[in-house]
């Protein structure tokens, strides 16, 4: 009998009916006030007057109005250069405890992002809020007593100046507290093994020493490691040799483009629960298994603020038009893509993470990543969002009985001059036609997608597509960065790029 199994689900659902509902609006508002107010003795508070902000009728309004936009190279270049330089009280009191390394999907030079004691905090209050929604799930007790798998990148962080740095992932597994050790996999000492290959295969090694209940970590990483871990003890499913996997966190991109792949490697059916965890912070998470939207983190160290996605908002290299109107949470509709802007315990500002997104149920703050604004597909009127992008290839993997875990894209001029939509898609079924996947891709998305439609009844000529297999995609992440942790391969490529990844892939 699950003992402890049944305590610990006792406490989870005893805490469960204690809690009133969030309201998120008052949260929000909160939260603007408490970081304008610990900030407003930084550089940048002083700079940018959030005492008079505070002292202002329209706290929301009076931010919005004084604040610019930041971008990563916006904030870096103005202030976040001094923190690196070990200067204090910048953009947030004090100074971070860590910098996150991200060099998101594109290039090869990290970015330094602050991770500061606050934030760290916050994460843990929001990790604490995932452990309670589990309630929501009907999970038995037994679950509550089984380890769980946190693939991410290494927890071996490296001392740059007085600051210790990494990616997120390994800086929250550096961070977990004491009682949970027991329960993490693969532990302390495979978790810092840096080389991704290194790592899988003591995992692998090890995995029948191991009674893993949940896994979390990104889609593309974590199969390889399931794969690896089934190749190595000649396993059909990966429940051969973790019967008792019952629940998969996913995190950093969406996760239904692996649908089909991951579930290839399952012996039976899996939760998944949708995570949102960036550099800059624990951004959302599902909590109830109705939807795999999931619910901003209004309560903890985030305030959010929305633009809303349109293509003369967007500039060339992704960044915001100061002119873009904004939206607060009280304001914000559903069936709308937005820019997500974030402000935070770490000192970021009005900050444009990169990310769009959609609200599926606005009292309940619940949200869906529909894609990057740098990797909105616009060359001559396409306007083709990620979200659009990974509902072709589920088409395409259903029409062709595939699975299609990986693509990228780039929409450039061919030898006849003309435009056209050059796809490389990864999958295991390299016997398919070319031009039939093309002719399929092509039809879907002039049904789902009217610009689309009317753009191909213009200047954009056609599709060429290119079947390769999803190891390629693995390939080129690990040859600009390394395999693992948060790197996510660029679903949308500027010919530049694009001109490299071809020379790449076209190497034996």
């Amino acid at each position: 009998m699950a003992i402890i199994g049944n305590i610990i689900k006792g406490v989870i659902q005893l805490k469960d009916a204690l809690s009133s509902e969030i309201n998120h609006i008052e949260a929000q508002e909160k939260m603007l006030k408490a970081l304008l107010t610990q900030a407003k003795d930084t550089q940048f508070g002083k700079h940018y007057q959030f005492e008079a902000i505070l002292a202002s009728e329209n706290i929301k309004k009076a931010f919005a109005d004084t604040v610019p936009y930041f971008d990563y190279n916006k904030i870096s270049t103005e202030w976040w250069h001094k923190v690196v330089d070990g200067e204090a009280d910048i953009t947030w009191p004090g100074k971070p405890s860590y910098f996150a390394l991200s060099s998101g999907t594109t290039g090869k030079s990290s970015k330094r992002i602050p991770v500061t004691d606050a934030m760290i905090e916050a994460i843990r209050q929001s990790g604490i809020k995932q452990v309670f929604a589990l309630n929501n799930f009907d999970l038995p007790a037994d679950f509550f007593e089984k380890e769980i798998m946190m693939l991410g990148s290494s927890t071996d962080l490296e001392k740059h100046h007085e600051f210790m740095e990494g990616e997120i992932s390994g800086i929250s597994a550096h961070n977990i507290p004491f009682w949970f050790k027991g329960y993490y996999k693969p532990g302390e000492d495979i978790a810092k093994i840096d080389d991704w290959d290194a790592r899988v295969q003591q995992i692998a090694e090890r995995a029948e020493s191991w009674d893993i209940g949940a896994l979390s970590g990104i889609p593309s990483w974590i199969e390889l490691m399931l794969q690896s871990v089934i190749s190595h003890h000649n396993l059909n499913t990966i429940h051969d040799i973790w019967p008792n996997l019952q629940v998969y966190t996913s995190g950093g991109v969406a996760f239904s483009p692996y649908e089909k792949s991951f579930n290839a490697l399952m012996g039976k059916p899996v939760t998944v629960i949708d995570t949102y965890l960036a550099s800059e912070g624990y951004i959302a998470t599902q909590i109830r298994p109705e939807t795999d939207a999931m619910q901003l983190n209004t309560e903890n160290g985030i305030y959010f603020e929305f633009v809303p996605f349109k293509p003369e908002y967007i500039k060339n290299d992704g960044s915001l038009d100061q002119a873009a109107p904004i939206v607060t949470l009280d304001q914000v509709e559903l069936n709308q893509d937005y820019v997500l802007l974030i402000s935070t315990v770490s000192g970021a500002w009005r900050y444009v993470i990169g990310d769009t997104i959609e609200f599926t149920d606005v009292n309940k703050a619940e949200i869906k990543i529909t894609g990057r604004t740098k990797f909105f597909l616009n060359t001559v009127g396409s306007q083709l969002s990620v979200n659009k992008m990974d509902d072709a290839m589920q088409h395409l993997e259903e029409k062709f009985s595939t699975k299609i875990p990986e693509y990228t894209i780039c929409a450039k001029r061919a030898e006849d001059g003309e435009f056209y939509h050059f796809w490389y898609i990864g999958s295991k079924n390299l016997t398919l036609g070319h031009m039939e996947v093309a002719e399929a891709l092509d039809a879907y998305l002039k049904t789902a997608n009217k610009n689309y439609k009317v753009a191909r009844s213009k200047a954009l000529k056609g599709v060429k597509v290119k079947l390769i297999a999803p190891e390629k995609f693995h390939d080129w992440s690990e040859s600009n960065k390394k395999k693992g942790g948060q790197v996510k391969m660029e679903r949308v490529m500027n010919e530049e790029r694009f001109k490299i990844w071809e020379t790449f892939i076209e190497k034996p």
